[in-house]
């Protein structure tokens, strides 16, 4: 208030919480509304990295067994170079070009989820 940010504010972006939809409520107590765009309709706006997240999140829990089989199959080949050597043979049997190498995910991370298994159905036959 001292730096009369409650007359330049326009929206907050937050994230998909309980606890911050009741913030919200407390801000707008605090706050000359007529300073606001389209009153108070656009101030809390949501998180638009926070709802991707969030779908991708429900998705990947679709395919969470395929995922799984495809992280120890990936986890398997990496381990050593002697295995990784064996796949890259069997997929040149296969004639398959192994031109990416295979990426083990970090489970958390839905981004190398994804990295995963773009590469991992390159090799589909070789896995089989």
């Amino acid at each position: 208030m001292d730096w009369n940010i409650d007359t330049k504010l326009s929206t907050i972006t937050l994230d998909n919480c309980n606890t911050n939809d009741a913030m919200i409520e407390k801000i707008k107590d605090k706050l000359p509304l007529n300073t606001l765009l389209k009153d108070v309709a656009l101030l809390h706006m949501r998180c638009c990295a926070h709802i991707l997240n969030l779908i991708v999140k429900d998705g990947l829990e679709v395919v969470k067994d395929g995922a799984e089989r495809i992280r120890y199959s990936v986890a398997y080949w990496t381990a050593t170079p002697k295995r990784k050597e064996k796949f890259e043979e069997t997929a040149k049997q296969l004639r398959i070009s192994c031109t990416k190498n295979l990426v083990l995910d970090c489970p958390t991370r839905w981004n190398s989820t994804y990295k995963m298994l773009d590469v991992a159905i390159l090799y589909e036959d070789v896995f089989s």
